[in-house]
């Protein structure tokens, strides 16, 4: 078995909130540093980066590369539109094989809209839209929908998402093959929803840094022949994954009720018995990933389907050292 980690959804120094110092040099360095095999480019929307990617990048029997790390064309747009009478906002990660790929993807976004102030750009039109339109660039194009279960931006989300999969793409709902799980659920979580045991749980850093405990703090291993991007997304489709790495799902923020003005987090059960109401300002509360896994979970807690990939459970060690010496990450201690 040779195992390779692989983290695909990441941004570049042309995201907003990112550090100025995102550059192919630091991401092929960090990522050999975290042990990193396989990186996403992000961004591949932004006219500058992508840019920078097609001038540095080398391709070398379907993968791109720089300095001996593996890259794959990637990049997470945010639609913001009305479905069943109700405003949605979902985050996707999109997978291209090439460049002429990426041209065709950016010259369809161009008409809905603008790529050049944002890294992770938002456009008016629905998810059915987006999938039908990349099946018609290319069916080696993969629509993942990013940090599934995050209330605002998850396609599963309280404030925004749907119930299902089905509800929210309909017919090309068989063109979606992964979620990624996101930092405030893990794969224990996910496999309670019996609807998502055809697709794979996906995990994947979404690190706006390149620090060691930001770069692939989640991930995804595989046990390629060969690394490219066919073998990659075909292993993504059969769902042939060793298994992820995850943060502990309480590590993420949005894993709790709570109010973020407030400062304020409860379980499931405390917000059911304050009828989802903060007691600091008696306002709506926002209804985090646990309780919104067990609204939709048709299984009970420990269910495990047959033949699901395993995963690891892991805090960031620079988390562990902050948090016992109650200094800041960042701090010089």
């Amino acid at each position: 078995m040779v195992m390779q980690f692989a983290d695909l959804h990441l941004h570049s120094s042309y995201s907003r909130a990112t550090s100025k110092n995102i550059t192919l040099d630091e991401m092929a360095r960090n990522a050999r540093l975290k042990g990193l095999d396989i990186l996403g480019t992000g961004d591949f929307t932004h006219p500058v980066w992508i840019k920078e990617l097609r001038k540095d990048l080398s391709d070398e029997r379907g993968i791109y590369d720089y300095d001996n790390i593996k890259f794959i064309l990637t990049g997470e747009i945010s639609l913001v539109y009305t479905q069943g009478g109700k405003g949605r906002r979902i985050h996707y990660v999109l997978l291209a094989p090439d460049f002429s790929t990426v041209d065709q993807i950016n010259a369809f976004l161009d008409k809905k809209g603008r790529r050049d102030y944002d890294g992770r750009p938002i456009f008016g039109f629905s998810s059915i839209e987006l999938v039908d339109v990349m099946m018609s660039i290319s069916k080696d194009i993969m629509v993942i929908p990013a940090h599934a279960w995050t209330p605002w931006f998850g396609i599963f989300g309280s404030m925004s998402g749907f119930d299902s999969l089905k509800e929210c793409f309909q017919e090309k709902a068989k063109y979606i093959h992964a979620i990624e799980t996101g930092m405030s659920s893990d794969p224990s979580m996910n496999w309670r929803l019996s609807a998502l045991d055809d697709v794979a749980l996906v995990s994947f850093s979404d690190a706006h840094s390149l620090y060691p405990h930001r770069l692939g703090r989640e991930a995804t291993v595989f046990d390629l022949k060969e690394i490219n991007y066919k073998n990659i997304v075909n292993a993504i489709k059969n769902k042939e994954i060793l298994f992820t790495v995850e943060t502990s799902p309480s590590y993420g923020k949005y894993h709790f009720d709570g109010h973020r003005n407030c400062n304020f987090s409860c379980s499931p059960d405390e917000s059911k018995n304050l009828r989802n109401i903060c007691p600091k300002c008696s306002t709506k509360m926002t209804i985090g990933v646990l309780n919104r896994v067990e609204e939709l979970a048709d299984r009970p807690e420990g269910f495990r389907p047959k033949d699901a990939p395993d995963f690891k459970s892991l805090v960031p060690l620079t988390e562990l050292i902050a948090l016992q010496y109650g200094q800041a990450v960042f701090s010089k201690k």
